[in-house]
């Protein structure tokens, strides 16, 4: 944890100038951030998008699968800018999978974390989208509740984004913070969902590892996974595992083994023999804090020679498995969340409730890695869920959307919200109500949802009609 100190300094009042002036600026260059510059500038607004790495992809470039893209019934129901990025990966970089199923994730879509940060810069940058990188957001320009920009810090100094709309895709909601929107973080303890820090091993015979769970007996409960029955394994020659509880608890026994999980997640990569390994696990990381996040690097990056040592000596396939590479940055699952014009809740995701000003439809199950222990919550709605325009619109400020896991959502519903792909769904939402913001010469707050509605059937998005089908078209004034 952080210590706290009294010791302060002033400092003196400076003019900053300002660097750039856009129709629409998105902070944050992550999975919501590619597609609402996208969505924004696809019929000539100035657009502006700021990351403080020196890539765009977030955490499609850290080893993870992208969820979400097909349903709880098998149908895909991520579409539209979200579909294309993946068909342009796999079409021009070999970059990314189909979209597999999968009984625990419902699917599970590979992709290459550098070909996704190729093919993502190429569609910015073609789409006209002006990048800025290694620049930090650390302040917001206001006037009055309604914002007006952004305070950067970069190696060129101290500069002002202005913007007739922002759109918040930082993940932690670090605009909405600063601006002055209500904000709460993790469950009613405070607990937040604990990051992981991605590795890579390779020389894997992931053919041994899923044919040994496919044709382990009934009786050998130690091959058994969570929720995957094991014939999908003799099924699928990319996969993700998850399980094997007992022959972890083996091998921390025997060779006293510090693994704060009490699973093992190993995610096979496109390329052959490549496996990503999503296992360590820092209790108590605060991703809004520098101090925090660096011990939780630092914990993150101690866990892994046991995890190795475990799945070298233990699992089937990893005898000659070799260590070659961690992710970029933790993957952090949950920090802020706005407080915005509806609240979505656990019941909204559990009923598979319809909104009338849904933007996007999900259906990946509720899913809290614990905070305070080494375990997971899983539950299933049976079906998909709608995610309402309200929860992007945030209390208190105007000119501003936020897209992304820190939508307003409670602890819960963002178990099952937080995943890329649903994220991109938002991220292509905020964007064009952004664009229809800007167009229309009123807040997003005022525009007209059905328009919204309409421009996003139109782009191949997937909404549904109050009866669950899949909305085709929108008749002017029809908003449900």
């Amino acid at each position: 944890m952080s210590k706290t100190t009294t010791r302060s300094i002033q400092e003196p009042a400076r003019s900053i100038p300002v660097a750039a002036e856009y129709d629409v600026l998105v902070v944050g260059g992550g999975p919501s951030g590619l597609t609402a510059a996208l969505a924004a500038a696809e019929d000539g607004l100035r657009v502006g998008l700021i990351e403080s790495r020196s890539f765009v992809g977030g955490n499609m470039t850290i080893g993870l699968p992208v969820l979400g893209f097909l349903g709880q019934k098998g149908n895909q129901i991520i579409d539209g800018l979200p579909q294309k990025f993946i068909e342009r990966l796999r079409r021009e970089r070999n970059g990314a999978s189909e979209h597999r199923p999968c009984p625990l994730h419902m699917g599970i879509t590979l992709v290459e974390p550098e070909a996704v940060k190729t093919v993502a810069l190429e569609m910015l940058t073609e789409a006209g989208v002006d990048v800025l990188f290694y620049t930090f957001c650390v302040d917001v320009v206001m006037n009055g509740d309604v914002i007006r920009g952004v305070i950067t810090e970069s190696k060129s100094g101290r500069t002002a984004t202005l913007a007739k709309v922002v759109i918040d895709c930082s993940g932690d909601a670090d605009v909405a913070f600063r601006a002055g929107v209500p904000c709460e973080k993790g469950d009613a303890q405070g607990g937040m969902q604990p990051p992981t820090l991605m590795f890579c091993l390779a020389g894997v015979d992931t053919d041994k590892l899923r044919m040994s769970v496919a044709n382990a007996p009934p009786e050998a409960r130690t091959y058994l996974t969570d929720f995957i029955p094991a014939e999908y394994f003799g099924q699928n020659n990319q996969f993700i595992l998850v399980g094997l509880r007992e022959l972890m608890a083996k091998a921390k026994n025997e060779r006293h083994l510090d693994i704060p999980n009490e699973r093992t997640i190993i995610i096979t990569g496109l390329k052959k023999g490549e496996v990503w390994i999503n296992m360590t696990r820092v209790k108590g990381t605060d991703g809004t804090d520098a101090r925090s996040l660096t011990n939780g690097e630092i914990q993150g990056r101690a866990q892994i020679d046991d995890i190795v040592t475990y799945l070298v000596n233990y699992v089937p396939g990893f005898e000659a498995a070799y260590f070659t590479k961690t992710a970029p940055f933790l993957g952090i699952r949950e920090t802020r969340r706005i407080v915005g014009q509806y609240v979505m809740t656990q019941d909204d995701v559990l009923s598979c409730r319809h909104f009338d000003d849904s933007i996007a439809v999900a259906s990946y199950p509720i899913d809290i890695h614990r905070p305070a222990d080494d375990g997971c919550t899983l539950i299933w709605c049976g079906d998909c869920y709608d995610i309402p325009y309200r929860s992007l619109v945030p209390t208190k400020v105007a000119n501003l959307l936020v897209a992304g896991r820190s939508i307003s959502v409670t602890h819960e519903a963002m178990g099952a919200t937080r995943v890329m792909a649903t994220c991109m769904a938002m991220g292509e939402a905020a964007g064009r109500a952004a664009k229809i913001s800007v167009r229309g010469n009123r807040s997003p707050a005022e525009i007209d949802i059905s328009e919204l509605r309409r421009q996003q059937i139109a782009h191949g998005v997937y909404l549904r009609n109050p009866d669950g089908s899949r909305a085709t078209e929108l008749a002017p004034g029809q908003t449900s």
